[in-house]
């Protein structure tokens, strides 16, 4: 009886991996909420699959062993890029250091925030799930000194975002109307223009037609104008195609780029298993010098901390 539960079992695995590596991997549609869900687990599921390959060899179900074993070995070969750094463009240009944090409805520790920003000397800082009451906390906790140039969005419950910036900037509308708010702004770093888009797409399990909206709303690259950066909660992970697909417009993911793609950013409390959700996608004339995930007392969301060494000319191919 265990050995036909078995059979079931690796029955379920082997359509999942088809899924994800026929399905989503080469007509780039992830489906459905439950099937969105499952995509984000997919690391995982390579590391489950070659146990349950043990397992159904042990009761000699060879077949089923093999059809598992070799699914688990083609999701891994999707999977174990993101441990190795890639190349690099040579680049001569300032420094750019980026923080991006979930306040988790406005619950997260606005002094610990603003002393994060500061101890790590960041240029810029994206927010998303900020509230009235958040952006009120965090221009206590000294945030106005500290990035004294802002545009903020705050709304109610997860809707609101915004960008505080140590430099002068310009509000710009690179999304159009989202389910929350997505600010973008236009600044420069030492007389390079930057675009930066504080990013939170809808959760695909609460409504994955809105989640697409939402990612395909924000701006593809601009290889002729200034340097775009993505970064932020994006409810997707580099298993789902509607990400990839972003990433083909003109983007590299900072995490993926030093080989550090399965870093954690979601739960950082409460439910497991943790998936990687916060990104920073930078355009690819850009380079990534140092990645950093860090947990930040109140909220559920790890913060992601770049540094981007930015192009000597953003108008250099």
């Amino acid at each position: 009886m265990f050995g036909g539960f078995l059979v079931v079992t690796a029955t379920l695995y082997a359509a999942f991996a088809l899924w994800r590596l026929v399905v989503s991997g080469l007509f780039d549609w992830d489906g459905i909420s439950l099937t969105i869900a499952g995509l984000a687990l997919t690391p995982y599921v390579v590391a489950a699959g070659l146990l349950l390959t043990v397992f159904v060899a042990v009761f000699r179900r060879w077949g089923s062993a093999v059809v598992v074993f070799s699914l688990s070995l083609a999701l891994a070969l999707t999977v174990l890029p993101r441990y190795i750094a890639d190349a690099q463009p040579g680049t001569g240009g300032p420094v750019m250091r980026l923080l991006a944090v979930n306040m988790y409805y406005g619950r997260a520790d606005a002094d610990a925030v603003v002393s994060l920003a500061r101890e790590r000397a960041v240029d810029v800082l994206a927010i998303s799930e900020m509230t009235p009451e958040a952006a009120a906390a965090l221009q206590s906790a000294g945030l106005s000194e500290l990035l004294p140039h802002r545009h903020f969005q705050p709304g109610p419950g997860a809707s609101g975002s915004g960008v505080a910036s140590r430099h002068p900037l310009d509000a710009l509308d690179l999304t159009g109307r989202t389910t929350f708010a997505q600010p973008s702004v236009a600044l420069q770093i030492e007389e390079q223009p930057v675009e930066v888009v504080a990013v939170h797409s809808m959760p695909p399990v609460s409504d994955s037609d809105a989640w697409r909206s939402d990612l395909r709303s924000l701006p593809r690259a601009d290889k002729q104008g200034a340097v775009r950066i993505l970064a932020g909660d994006f409810n997707a992970t580099l298993d789902h195609a509607e990400f990839r697909r972003l990433l083909n417009g003109g983007y590299v993911d900072a995490a993926d780029l030093l080989g550090k793609g399965l870093a954690t950013t979601w739960p950082s409390i409460g439910n497991w298993p943790p998936v990687t959700l916060d990104h920073v996608l930078i355009d690819s004339r850009a380079a990534v010098r140092n990645f950093q995930i860090i947990d930040v007392p109140g909220s559920d969301h790890r913060a992601v901390l770049v540094t981007v060494r930015l192009p000597g000319s953003v108008f250099a191919e």
